[in-house]
């Protein structure tokens, strides 16, 4: 917690500050409201403590200004003078309270401490927010095949503990609901679990996602943003394709792991965590090690447990729970009621080589009961016959290249409007435009 103390008295000034110090917090000291204000553009502090009576600019100016400046800081008045009708102007300026000189000590502790307490809260929300953002799932991992159950029975011994877990494995196998399971059977159980894919936001992005910022960080930032590593605090979080991870980012994420403190973009305070970190990935981590875009120290600190997911065509015995499963799922949920799938229907899934694995399984069953014309899913709503069918990348890449080149056809090839249709980055789209081969059509227009 930064805690800043202004009044122009020094000997007030140093006693609060050393009394602050010694019950562990980052203080910072200023001897006027501008000097304050000032200190205020580049620094974010969770609580002020002004003097009421300043020369120049009094405490109740300073606050507002303050609160310009970062709406989050809580506030504490001092005033000398002890009448009703300074502690009403405080509070109803936005004080959260108001102390009479000289300051009762014992009062002033109990009421930074309520402030932490209400600012832990404020933060436990945000990440109950995220939680429920990213569309928690409760639902068991399905499996029958031995090699799954195996991964199964170790989550309780790994759950125990706060090692940094590596869970490897291709797309669509289940990486993140076995991050989950580790999670809910963890003593975290009852705290945040936020999780993040690094290959979702552009390099430009993820830092401030990881650490949050400060206001003013940068353009747009108009007020402070808990990361998600303060959001997960006391939780778990859970890095999504950890192999994207810019390295200028590996750097500040090693440091984390080392002493558990980081600073938000744009301020200079060390923010205090206690997370778990559950990391995923499709790549070949110790390949991206060799060609230098993975460090190696932050390999070996991220992968002190590791659990690695066959794909389902190694785990053929898990097709058929998992398809009865999807069919339940998608009944409960108000689809189509069938009996279930027929033998034949169940054989060319079992045959099938599932390059997208459980997720691909999912939603061919989804389709299967759109489909569907009897009681029964049939063969011909599961046309997976064919030999060689294209990995799900490559026919999501072959969908999302023609919407790409339908919006900016729409939009005359300019890149801001058709960002702003696709809902991504303008430097996401320019990264799309280059690895789909149209750099000829982006000269066009700009």
């Amino acid at each position: 917690m930064h805690i800043l103390v202004c009044d122009d008295e020094e000997s007030q000034r140093e006693l609060l500050a050393g009394f602050l110090k010694n019950l562990g917090y980052t203080v910072t000291t200023a001897s006027s409201g501008k000097e304050a204000i000032e200190k205020n553009r580049t620094t974010g502090f969770d609580l002020a403590i002004l003097d009421l009576k300043m020369p120049e600019i009094d405490g109740i100016e300073t606050m507002a200004r303050m609160k310009a400046i970062d709406p989050q800081t809580y506030f504490i008045i001092l005033t000398g003078f002890g009448t009703i009708e300074s502690a009403v102007q405080a509070i109803k300026s936005g004080a959260y309270d108001y102390l009479s000189k000289p300051v009762d000590l014992g009062k002033l502790e109990m009421l930074i401490k309520r402030i932490h307490r209400e600012q832990i809260t404020y933060q436990e929300l945000e990440g109950l927010k995220e939680q429920i953002a990213g569309r928690f799932k409760s639902e068991q991992f399905v499996a029958e095949s031995t090699k799954m159950k195996e991964i199964l029975s170790l989550i309780p011994r790994i759950a125990q503990s706060d090692a940094s877990v590596l869970i490897l494995g291709e797309s669509g196998t289940g990486k993140e609901l076995i991050a989950r399971m580790i999670h809910e059977a963890s003593p975290r159980k009852n705290r945040s679990f936020i999780p993040i894919s690094c290959a979702a936001l552009p390099e430009t992005l993820i830092e401030s996602e990881l650490f949050g910022y400060e206001r003013g960080a940068f353009t747009g930032a108009e007020k402070r943003k808990f990361g998600k590593f303060e959001l997960a605090d006391k939780g778990t979080l859970f890095l999504d394709e950890i192999g994207d991870l810019p390295l200028t980012v590996q750097i500040k994420l090693l440091r984390v792991l080392q002493e558990f403190t980081f600073e938000r973009m744009g301020g200079n305070t060390p923010v205090k965590v206690d997370v778990r970190l559950i990391c995923a990935t499709n790549q070949d981590l110790k390949k991206k090690i060799a060609e230098g875009k993975f460090r190696e120290d932050l390999y070996y600190r991220i992968n002190v447990v590791t659990i690695t997911i066959p794909p389902l065509r190694d785990r053929k015995e898990d097709i058929k729970p998992l398809a009865e499963y999807f069919i339940n799922k998608f009944a409960s949920m108000g689809r189509k009621k069938v009996k279930g799938i027929t033998k034949a229907a169940l054989n060319s899934l079992i045959r099938y080589d599932w390059p997208g694995n459980v997720r691909e399984l999912e939603n061919v069953i989804e389709r299967a009961l759109v489909l569907c014309r009897g009681d029964w899913i049939e063969p011909e709503d599961v046309p997976l016959q064919t030999p060689v069918i294209p990995p799900a990348s490559e026919l999501l890449a072959d969908v999302e290249k023609e919407h790409i080149l339908k919006i900016l056809k729409k939009t005359g090839w300019n890149l801001s409007e058709t960002a702003k249709r696709l809902g991504i980055h303008r430097n996401t789209l320019r990264l799309k435009i280059k690895e789909y081969n149209l750099q000829a059509q982006e000269s066009r227009k700009t």
